[in-house]
Order: structure tokens, then C-alpha cells, then sequence
């Protein structure tokens, strides 16, 4: 590896016991087994120097896992994505103030693309020949476009069940989109298995996930900023794998420990579907183990049955006073429908799962409506189109006359 291929990256820190090993494909510490995940020696770092980069992740490139000259190499530029005002969903909902974090707009509609650019970063690195992921559908989407802008070979691989739209928003990316029969734990466990025995092959979400799951961190970096450099009283964060909500939570810490924000007390809540819900069960029975499931639920892109960080989201949310909550998959589908028609924002199932969850949580009285509230929007509602299908639709069809249209009772 050239020097200064992981920025101030310098080493890779078990989040079990602690054990550091040198940066490299690696994600499993070799004493514990635990999860590995960046450690850094920051430099010091100012507002202004963040506010003069460009506008995407690469602003905060010397918190990140990339070399200094990452905006050389062809990628995707994603994030720094727009911040919402959610006063009409606000009023409705009873929160005073209330934001949307939009991550539909990034390049493939998904928060993904930032994950994807730092592990594709790091695929570089490593000298990886093939850029790979098993995925829910948005992973899929962001490896396959970044992919083919790196020019560099792409195999995704995808439960055979995965909604259409998602699918096809791969496949034009790439000819390796492998449909495999099982839900998105077998598709992963295929994954950990060739990744084992093919060399040259980056896995975004396996041998080089510490690296991938550090792009999450820059939606923290932005809400903080876009906040104007302060943290939110409580934020709702959308559970599959758990990687994000840990993420936002460690972007939030380093920024504080950086001096760039106040340090506060926050909340941070997990927003899960009922019918792959493990996270937000063991939240609710007091316990710290997951037991892992079989998902059911149309809320696919959270549909991840055996949580890899879902343990530390557990400690997350009950270290900052948050919680961990599941809603029905008719819940979601209203969710949907009520952030559109508030807030001009076609939100995906996870969406709807994070906005149906923040409803719940004010009905229940776990979330204060008085406090300053963020929640996360990860992916764009033409994705998950057969979700609400049904729900939506013309109000009438009339003859081309004004008589029809009174006749109508449209006003």
C-alpha cells in the first residue's frame, strides 16, 4: 500500500477487547473474534477548513479512512445532501421542531453511496480486482454505479425476491447482479464464503466493512454542520444491519471531542419494522442478546434478520436515554404517503419505517415533541413503488369537460 493510503487512519481497533492490528482486508480481530473498526489520529481541524472543501463527503476527508488526494480518483461524490424543515409534519406529528435528513438525493437515491465511496477507497488501496457486496437492494445499486465510474469489476449479489425496481436499478449498472434463493442472510453468508477463498474480491459489507461503515459517519458530520455546528436533543435513525445509528452516534462524539461542536445530551432512537424486528424486541425485554429472525416485512432494505451491530445499538440508545421501536407494515405504508403530502418527500419503506417510528414515539411519550428532532431519510420512494401502489392514485376519472369536472365534486 502507498503511504498515506488511509488518511490519518492507523489502525484497525477491535470494539470487543480492543486488540489493534495494522490496516489491511480485514474485519474479525484475531484474539476475540470481535468487530473490527477504525482507529485515527486526527490532526486538528477547524469549521472554516470543513466549509471550504467540496460539497460531498470529502469534506471531511481527514476524519474519514481515504487518502488526501481522494478527489482525484473517479467516484461518486456523494452527500451533503439538503437538511429539511419539516414544519407541516411537524404541526401534524405535535413536534415543534422538526427536520428531515434527505439522503434520497445522493447520486443512486440512497444514503449507500456514502458507504460505498469510502469502501470502494479502500478496494482501491488493497488492489482489489473485483468490488462486490450482498445486499437488500440500495448496497446493490451504490456498488454497481460506483463500479462501473471507477472502472473496475462489479458482482452484486441479491435475494431473488428483492423489489423489481431495485433490480433493475443494479442490473443497469452492471452484467455480474446474482439473484440468490433466500432471504438477506443466506445472500450474506454466500458472500463471507467467497470472500474467503477468491482473492482480489472487495466486499464492501464483509472484508472491508470497517472502511465502509465509516462513510455513515458523515451524515452525522453534515447534520451537525448544516445545524450550524451543534448536535440535535434527539434523532431517529433507521435499523438493518445497526451500522448507521452507531455511526451517527461516533460522528457526534468525534466532532465533539474536536472541539467543533458544544458537547450535550442527545437522544438517539432506532426505528425498525415489525416483521424483522430483533433489535427493537431485545430493546423492549430488557436484554442484551439478539436473537436473530426471519424477516416479513416490506420494509426490505431493513429486512436483516441477524443484526451485525445490533448489540451496540442497544447500548447506544439506552446510554443516551433513546429507544428502539418496531411498526406494522400498514404503519409504513401511511408513513409513506404522510411524509409526501407534508413534506414533498417520496421516502422508500425504510423511510416510512423511520417516520412511522417517530409518530409512535411521540404517541407513546418516548419522545419529547419540545425538543429539536432529526430523522433520517436513507432512500427515495420509487425504489419501493409496490409498497403504496394500492394507496395511491386518480381521485376520479372524468370526461374532458367542465361539466365533469363539477359533476365530479373535485372542489
Amino acid at each position: 500500500m502507498r503511504e498515506g493510503a488511509f488518511g490519518n487512519a492507523t489502525a484497525l481497533a477491535c470494539r470487543e477487547c480492543g486488540q489493534q492490528v495494522a490496516l489491511g482486508p480485514f474485519y474479525a480481530c484475531p484474539e476475540c473474534f470481535g468487530p473490527l473498526e477504525i482507529a485515527y489520529d486526527f490532526p486538528r481541524i477547524t469549521r472554516e477548513e470543513i466549509e471550504a472543501g467540496p460539497r460531498n463527503i470529502w469534506r471531511y476527508k481527514a476524519l474519514l479512512p481515504v487518502p488526501t488526494d481522494i478527489e482525484q480518483s473517479p467516484n461518486m461524490e456523494p452527500g451533503f445532501t439538503r437538511l429539511l424543515r419539516a414544519d407541516n409534519l411537524g404541526r401534524e406529528l405535535g413536534i415543534a421542531t422538526l427536520w428531515v435528513k434527505d439522503d434520497s438525493t445522493n447520486p443512486t437515491n440512497s444514503f449507500k453511496d456514502r458507504v460505498v465511496a469510502c469502501a470502494l477507497s479502500a478496494a482501491r488501496e488493497l488492489g482489489a480486482k473485483v468490488f462486490a457486496c450482498p445486499s437488500t437492494g440500495n448496497l446493490a445499486n451504490a456498488v454497481a454505479a460506483a463500479g462501473a465510474r471507477a472502472g473496475i469489476r462489479t458482482v452484486v449479489f441479491i435475494p431473488s425476491n428483492l423489489e423489481q425496481p431495485k433490480q433493475v436499478n443494479s442490473a443497469v449498472y452492471t452484467d455480474s447482479l446474482v439473484a440468490v434463493d433466500g432471504n438477506y442472510d443466506d445472500v450474506n453468508k454466500l458472500a463471507s464464503e467467497i470472500a474467503g477463498e477468491e482473492d482480489g474480491w472487495a466486499f464492501v459489507n464483509v472484508n472491508v466493512r470497517p472502511y465502509y461503515a465509516e462513510g455513515s459517519k458523515t451524515l452525522g458530520y453534515e447534520i451537525a454542520e448544516q445545524l450550524g455546528w451543534r448536535l440535535p436533543d434527539q434523532i431517529v435513525i433507521p435499523v438493518a444491519s445497526g451500522s448507521q445509528l452507531t455511526k451517527v452516534h461516533k460522528a457526534f462524539q468525534e466532532l465533539v471531542r474536536l472541539g467543533l461542536v458544544e458537547d450535550k445530551p442527545y437522544k438517539v432512537f432506532g426505528a425498525q419494522a415489525e416483521g424483522c424486528s430483533p433489535v427493537s424486541v431485545a430493546y423492549k425485554a430488557g436484554v442484551d442478546a439478539i436473537r436473530p429472525v426471519k424477516p416479513d416485512t416490506i420494509a426490505k432494505s431493513l429486512a436483516i434478520g441477524n443484526p451485525a451491530d445490533g448489540i451496540y445499538v442497544l447500548d447506544i440508545c439506552r446510554q443516551t436515554g433513546g429507544a428502539v421501536e418496531d411498526v406494522t407494515d400498514d404503519q409504513v405504508r401511511d408513513a409513506i404517503v404522510l411524509l409526501a403530502r407534508t413534506e414533498g418527500v417520496f421516502t422508500e419503506t425504510a423511510g416510512g419505517t423511520t417516520v412511522a417510528v417517530l409518530r409512535k414515539l411521540v404517541e407513546t411519550g418516548q419522545l419529547d415533541p419540545e425538543l429539536e428532532t432529526v430523522v433520517i431519510n436513507t432512500g427515495h420512494g420509487l425504489k419501493t413503488l409496490d409498497a403504496i401502489s394500492d394507496r395511491v392514485g386518480p381521485v376520479a376519472t372524468i370526461a374532458p369537460s367542465y361539466a365533469a369536472f363539477t359533476d365530479a365534486g373535485i372542489v
